[in-house]
């Protein structure tokens, strides 16, 4: 089949051109998951003419896949989903060398995957056992991932571990209890959410190869479906992170029997779950906070700045105050009814302390982060702040 008509308008595109399709023709990249996530990742990369593609899974297409999984079709119900994916795959770009892992990726098989020639991995899994295992496995073989994950009508995209960039775990450094983590079967997903997320996920993997655009290193960006807004928080590296040297830490969490992953090993590796989105936190202008306040709004102050910054002035009606890299330590003080308005220097930590309070259980809608921070509102209220 002729190449430069299948990809005329990669040829054409300026930062690809036929330079870099012929870096897609020669690279390498493996999917972990063939759901609803895998589904547009999969179907894009062969698509743009990746020339060898892996896909782990080890479940098999259900009805209930169909809703939101586009790769597969009723044609292939009970059928494993590697050979569905795969079918589907050569049928769009028979030029493709598709590789399939029919199994779970899991503590005892994960760097010999990762170590068959990938040049990039993108993650479709759906619970946090996987999630830190791709981090722990990537980071010891020095693979770039790109994440997703999604729930209901929310969606985050990233991209970690890439040219000494920050790791999952320098965001969420360790997982939350697992008795904090809503159940498997909990939730639900918005049927088209995982081609949003999954095309957005296949775009970094693109950008990644090729070598053109900013991809989404130290930023991890935010979607809502319901109310179409996107959002972004940056991050770093945790420099104080101890590196991580083996798989021991992660596969203790393969044999906890209070997560999903254990309870049913043939769950299938499709979405992201509650337990790291939640619902989205909501940020708040200094101007809708004078408003809302003056309607009879009240709510829980969380100061989420260093000691030394609290000490040296601080918000009057502050209810509670812990740095923003440790307010999980403190979630037991945080009330669950009343809504919570986190702020730090300028809102940029305070997005971060709302990210890790949701992921640690707590319920996204009652999280509000104040844009500007402490500075909006010494601007606004100079007398309301204790120097």
């Amino acid at each position: 089949m002729n190449a430069e008509d299948r990809y005329a308008r990669h040829l054409a595109l300026p930062g690809v051109g036929p330079k870099g399709q012929k870096k897609l023709a020669e690279s390498n990249v493996l999917v972990i998951g063939a759901g609803g996530l895998g589904s547009p990742v999969l179907l894009y990369l062969a698509a743009a003419g990746v020339g060898r593609i892996g896909i782990v899974d080890d479940d098999v297409v259900s009805l209930s896949n169909l809703q939101r999984q586009v790769i597969h079709s009723s044609a292939h119900l009970g059928e494993k989903k590697v050979h569905s994916a795969k079918r589907r795959i050569n049928e769009l770009n028979d030029d493709v060398n598709v590789v399939v892992y029919d199994a779970r990726f899991t503590p005892s098989n994960a760097l010999k995957i990762l170590n068959q020639g990938w040049d990039v991995v993108v993650d479709g899994c759906d619970n946090l056992p996987t999630r830190y295992l791709v981090d722990d496995a990537c980071s010891l073989v020095g693979l770039p991932w790109v994440y997703g994950s999604i729930y209901r009508f929310e969606g985050q995209v990233s991209v970690f571990n890439y040219d000494g960039g920050p790791r999952y775990r320098d965001l969420f450094s360790t997982a939350p209890p697992a008795e904090s983590v809503p159940s498997c079967s909990e939730g639900g997903v918005l049927g088209v959410l995982p081609g949003v997320i999954g095309s957005l996920q296949a775009n970094e993997a693109l950008k990644l190869i090729i070598g053109f655009g900013d991809p989404l290193i130290g930023r991890l960006l935010l979607y809502d479906a319901e109310i179409m807004k996107f959002n972004e928080l940056t991050f770093g590296r945790d420099e104080k992170r101890i590196p991580i040297t083996s798989l021991d830490d992660v596969s203790a969490m393969f044999v906890e029997p209070q997560w999903c992953i254990v309870a049913d090993p043939r769950r299938t590796l499709e979405e992201g779950d509650a337990s790291t989105i939640g619902t989205m936190f909501q940020s708040i202008s200094m101007a809708d906070f004078i408003s809302r306040r003056s309607d009879g709004w009240s709510p829980f102050i969380l100061d989420v700045r260093s000691l030394m910054e609290f000490q040296q002035g601080h918000v009057a009606s502050c209810n509670h105050h812990v740095a923003h890299d440790s307010v999980v330590s403190s979630i037991d003080h945080l009330p669950t009814d009343t809504d919570i308005v986190l702020h730090c220097k300028s809102g940029m930590r305070s997005q971060i302390a709302a990210m890790l309070l949701i992921q640690a259980g707590m319920n996204g809608s009652k999280l509000y982060n104040l844009e500007g921070g402490i500075l909006a509102w010494q601007s606004a209220l100079p007398e309301e702040i204790v120097q």
